[in-house]
């Protein structure tokens, strides 16, 4: 019998340990991968800093375009721009004329 009190002594001592290690490794293990963890940061960094790539292009491309419409305006009509968007819309060119068109 003693040696069965033994055990449950020892067993009933290592009860607290036991548990603040598991509650220690679940807070450990969330703070990496949990929903607002290290890794879950990281991924959001790197999303950020694709996005803000993106944004970039995005923001030339629509310069260039918002330029190409102002020289179509009724108000500023750039005659070669209005003859390149005609041929480019209708195909058409002169003879032995070789059109090379921009973007």
């Amino acid at each position: 019998m003693s040696a069965l009190h033994e055990i449950r002594r020892h067993s009933m001592a290592a009860i607290v340990p036991v548990i603040c290690f598991a509650a220690i490794a679940y807070f450990c293990y969330h703070a990496i991968e949990g929903k607002y963890g290290i890794n879950a940061y990281t991924r959001l960094a790197l999303q950020i800093q694709e996005t803000k790539a993106a944004l970039g292009e995005v923001t030339a491309e629509r310069q260039i375009l918002e330029r190409r419409v102002t020289l179509l305006r009724s108000d500023g009509l750039d005659a070669d721009m209005l003859e390149e968007q005609s041929r480019r819309v209708l195909g058409l060119q002169k003879d032995r004329e070789l059109v090379i068109l921009g973007r």
